[in-house]
């Protein structure tokens, strides 16, 4: 009779069970993999720049120092340490729930029953000792082992823990990527100081050569030569470019402050070699093919590690609908009396039990966790294909970026080398009397100009080798 309403209930539990797995929501489904470009604009480069270590691809023992310092001190970077430190310890919590939880216990109580019940009513008519009836308030001692575990038949906690081993291997990527933007943006500020200082020797030298020039119109004023106005033009112009000298001085300040704070240091002068700067040969990149980007870039790595996550937690959510199998034990002794409570077996309790419980009416919640997991799932896959997309678009830009740099650099030394000329041929022409004084102001604005472009162009080249580097994924290693 008790073997069959057990088959009954076992019968009932798996119809129930086979139901809830017939009514799962439909997982969404997408390629994950899309086809990337066999090369990058035709390039047929199969080494990557990505795979040189960041001390071999810069030269400037300078900028290595800084670099040095930055992933030692950058806060952000510490904080994404402690970041991998929480994810290990997810980890170990995950690996704890396949393991039984044991508790122990130890108490002391009164117990008092109503007389008028079948407790109470045994109770008074029973001897605790011989000659001595039960009382009416019982004490009651009692110490023990108590343990509980869930058997994990649909791979719910395994996936769980899984889940959380990727989490731990993309906070890591995570670290990559944060080390990688840390040296380029070290790096990228680094030569825009450095463009700064040029900058600035270069304004100062045209203030010199601006005020003789404002000397000259002052004595040919007293000549007769020229008029006031033409001495108030080229004193406003030598006031424009102290000016100037101004502003790239704040430049220089805010520049190495910005340096000072990604090294995780209070303001103090950044150590630089101001006068090398104009020499500086942009590194050689190589970009190898878009498939390396795949194993090179911390990012798409750390999509990807999220995405294996992401499928796990799915498949976690929907052992929600499975029912659940329990097992716990107890072990201890109780008595009344301390000098009882040792004796073995009258004092010994023991417990041993199993339950089969799963979701049957309210299933709503679990519905909408799974729903979301699904959901989450392909935030996760549309990470990672933006995060292909996203690298192989920045590659292709610094390339072009690179060759069109180099382009407009030759250009701009070729008329940086005119506009120099000019300013000697202008001024002999006005002291012939062959050229006014508005040609000479207006050949020494613009090659005033062209210099600081020239340089402009300079920092740009080398950003756009180490941008190109960051996009290839190199830094980290």
């Amino acid at each position: 009779m008790f073997k069959n309403k057990l088959y009954k209930c076992l019968g009932l539990v798996l119809i129930c069970a086979a139901y809830t797995a017939c009514k799962l929501p439909e997982v969404a489904q997408r390629a994950e993999n899309k086809n990337t470009p066999v090369s990058f604009n035709g390039s047929q480069d199969t080494l990557s720049s990505a795979s040189i270590q960041w001390r071999n691809f810069f030269t400037d023992p300078n900028l290595i120092n800084l670099i040095d310092t930055a992933l030692k001190n950058n806060q952000e970077l510490n904080i994404t340490l402690q970041d991998i430190e929480i994810a290990k310890n997810e980890i170990k919590a995950r690996k704890g729930e396949l393991l039984p939880n044991v508790t122990y216990g130890v108490g002391a109580g009164l117990d008092k029953v109503g007389r008028y019940t079948s407790s109470g009513a045994g109770d008074a008519s029973t001897e605790i000792t011989p000659g001595k009836r039960v009382p009416e308030v019982l004490p009651d001692y009692r110490f023990g082992l108590q343990a509980n575990w869930e058997a994990d038949i649909w791979h719910k906690l395994r996936n769980s823990k899984k889940a959380a081993i990727n989490h731990y291997l993309s906070t890591i990527e995570g670290k990559n990527f944060v080390i990688t933007n840390l040296i380029a943006e070290v790096a990228n500020s680094y030569y825009e100081l450095l463009a700064s200082d040029n900058q600035l020797e270069t304004v100062r030298k045209n203030i010199e050569l601006q005020s003789n020039a404002l000397e000259l119109m002052k004595i040919q004023k007293q000549a007769t030569r020229v008029n006031e106005l033409a001495v108030r033009k080229f004193e406003a112009e030598v006031l424009s470019s102290k000016s100037l000298e101004f502003d790239i001085q704040q430049d220089i300040i805010e520049n190495e402050n910005k340096i000072n704070f990604l090294l995780g240091r209070f303001p103090q002068p950044i150590i630089r070699d101001k006068s090398s700067f104009t020499d500086l040969v942009p590194a050689t990149v190589h970009t190898g093919l878009p498939a390396q980007l795949l194993a090179n870039r911390p990012d798409i790595k750390q999509a990807e590690y999220e995405l294996a996550a992401a499928k796990l937690d799915v498949k976690v959510a929907k052992a929600q609908f499975y029912p659940s199998l329990g097992i716990s034990a107890a072990i201890g002794y109780q008595a009344f009396n301390p000098s009882y409570l040792l004796r073995t077996p009258e004092s010994l309790i023991y417990s041993l039990a199993g339950d089969l419980a799963g979701p049957l009416i309210n299933r709503n919640a679990i519905k909408a966790e799974y729903a979301s997991a699904n959901a989450k799932q392909l935030q996760a896959v549309f990470d990672y294909e933006k995060a292909i997309l996203n690298g192989y678009i920045e590659v292709a830009n610094q390339m072009s970026k690179i060759s069109n740099l180099q382009k407009s650099y030759d250009l701009k030394s070729k008329q940086v080398t005119a506009l120099t000329q000019s300013i000697d041929i202008s001024n002999d022409l006005f002291k012939a009397a062959r050229a006014d004084y508005f040609e000479v102001l207006m050949t020494q604005r613009d090659a005033l100009q062209s210099k600081l472009e020239l340089i402009e162009t300079k920092k740009q080249q080398l950003n756009a080798v180490v941008d190109i580097y960051q996009a290839l994924g190199g830094g980290w290693k």
